[in-house]
């Protein structure tokens, strides 16, 4: 079953968008850290907004036998993307920026995870699914997704729906990097065909 995410699933997005982060989500709430006791407290709070890109608003969870098995973070990008202020922002995150400003208007795919024992199952293929229901009721006419290009079940999964790699950019690595990607790629799929 997939459903929208709400306040009480805010932990379980933390995980979730930081396994599909590869860690660099924790490292961004790191940097954020204020009053709260864990960078986890910061991404929980986050996700709890009404408002932003990464808010429980903005996010579906797959449930399995009462189990959150999966979740995706998405929304419809700007029909312009200003990218004025990118030298402002850590360079870790302008490629990806970049890759995000090629596909304006687009329904992005902010974040796909899956718990790795619910992995295989068609978890992520029926979010992918429900994405395209969200972004075709905004009048979307295309999707997009942002992935490092080592992975490969994720690139495989993305073409069997109907993404094709538009572009790439070079990925700057961070301090905690376990992933060996040297790319970032951007796939996007026409809803209009």
């Amino acid at each position: 079953m997939i459903r929208p995410a709400t306040k009480q699933d805010a932990s379980e997005l933390v995980c979730l968008i930081d396994c599909a982060g590869y860690g660099m989500p924790l490292e961004v709430w790191n940097g954020m850290l204020g009053d709260e006791a864990s960078v986890l407290e910061v991404g929980r709070k986050r996700a709890m907004r009404e408002e932003g890109g990464f808010s429980y608003r903005n996010a579906w969870i797959a449930d399995r036998d009462g189990v959150i098995a999966g979740a995706l973070v998405g929304y419809r990008l700007d029909d312009e993307i200003d990218l004025s202020e990118i030298d402002d922002a850590p360079a870790t995150f302008r490629p990806l920026m970049e890759l995000e400003a090629e596909a304006p208007g687009s329904w992005y795919v902010n974040v796909l995870a899956v718990h790795g024992e619910h992995r295989g199952q068609g978890i992520g293929g029926a979010l992918l699914d429900y994405a395209d229901q969200v972004a075709t009721a905004t009048g979307a006419q295309t999707m997009s997704i942002i992935f490092e290009s080592e992975n490969r079940g994720a690139r495989r999964l993305y073409e069997s729906k109907g993404y094709q790699v538009t572009t790439r950019r070079p990925r700057v690595a961070l301090a905690t990097d376990r992933t060996g990607s040297d790319e970032w790629l951007l796939m996007v799929k026409d809803l209009t065909t």
